[in-house]
C-alpha cells in the first residue's frame, strides 16, 4: 500500500488530487490532521507560503491570528534542521511553551511528526502529521513510522513543486551521464547503493559516485529525490 502512495504521489494532476493523496496517506498512518507546505525565500527576506491541509478551521484562524509560530518548538525545528522531530506534550514543556500545547491539543494536536525538506536555491518543504492522542509506543513501529514519512516526503515535495510552485520543465533538464541513469533508475526501484553495485558491476563506491553526481546535477539533496525528480524529467525512460 505505502509504495503505492508514493507513486500515486508523484503522479496527481492538480493540488486537490495533490491535498487528497497526503491526507489518505497520513490517514493510513494512523494521523488525523496533515500539513504540507512548499516554502520559497524570495531576494527580499520574505518567504511565500503554499500550504496543503486538513486543518480545522478554527484552528487555523486562531494560530494565525496569534501568530503562534514564533513560539511554536515544533515549528522553530523544522526551520533550523533537515531532522525529524518526534513531538508531544513534553516537547512544548522542555520548551516552555506548555501553553500553546494545551491550545491545540483542544483541537486534536496531542502529538505528531513533523520534518523539512531545505533544498538549493531557498525553497522549502515542511511535512507534518498529528494525531489527538499518544504516538505508538513501540520503537520499531514508531522509526517504521517515521522512514516511511521521510520517503514519502521526499515524492510528496517533488509533487508539489510541480503543482504548487512550479519547476523547470524538462527542456531545462540537466546532462545525465547513462550511468547517472542508470544508478538512478536503480536507486528509484528501492535499490541500495551495495545492491546497484552489483546489478552493475561496478563498486558500491562507484554506484554512490554515479548518484552523488546526479543529486548535484538535479539541484537535489538526497538520493531519493534525485531519482524521483528525474523520472519526473523523463530522464529515467
Amino acid at each position: 500500500m505505502l509504495q503505492g502512495s508514493f507513486q500515486a504521489v508523484v503522479e496527481v494532476q492538480n493540488r486537490e488530487e495533490f491535498r487528497a493523496e497526503v491526507i489518505r496517506f497520513a490517514q493510513h498512518l494512523g494521523f488525523t490532521t496533515v500539513a504540507a507546505a512548499s516554502i520559497y525565500d524570495q531576494p527580499d527576506g520574505q518567504s511565500e507560503f503554499v500550504v496543503v491541509d486538513n486543518v480545522p478551521v478554527a484552528y487555523l484562524e486562531k494560530y494565525e491570528a496569534q501568530g503562534s509560530g514564533m513560539r511554536d518548538p515544533v515549528m522553530q525545528h523544522c526551520k533550523r534542521s533537515g531532522r525529524p522531530i518526534i513531538w508531544d506534550q513534553a516537547t512544548y514543556v522542555a520548551a516552555g511553551a506548555a501553553s500553546k500545547w494545551e491550545e491545540q491539543a483542544a483541537f486534536g494536536y496531542r502529538s505528531g511528526i513533523a520534518m523539512a525538506l531545505h533544498l538549493p536555491e531557498g525553497r522549502h518543504f515542511m511535512f507534518g502529521v498529528d494525531m489527538d492522542g499518544r504516538l505508538p509506543s513501540d520503537s520499531a513501529r514508531l522509526s517504521r513510522t517515521v522512514a516511511d514519512l521521510q520517503l514519502f516526503a521526499v515524492y510528496a515535495q517533488e509533487a508539489a513543486s510541480r503543482i504548487l510552485l512550479p519547476t523547470p520543465t524538462n527542456a531545462d533538464a540537466p546532462n545525465l551521464t547513462p550511468r547517472e541513469v542508470e544508478a538512478l533508475r536503480w536507486t528509484l526501484a528501492g535499490k541500495t547503493a551495495w545492491e546497484v553495485g552489483k546489478i552493475l558491476n561496478i563498486a558500491e563506491r562507484t554506484a554512490v559516485f554515479h548518484v552523488n553526481n546526479a543529486m548535484h546535477k538535479l539541484s537535489c539533496v538526497s538520493k531519493h529525490q534525485a531519482a524521483v525528480r528525474a523520472d519526473r524529467l523523463g530522464l529515467l525512460r
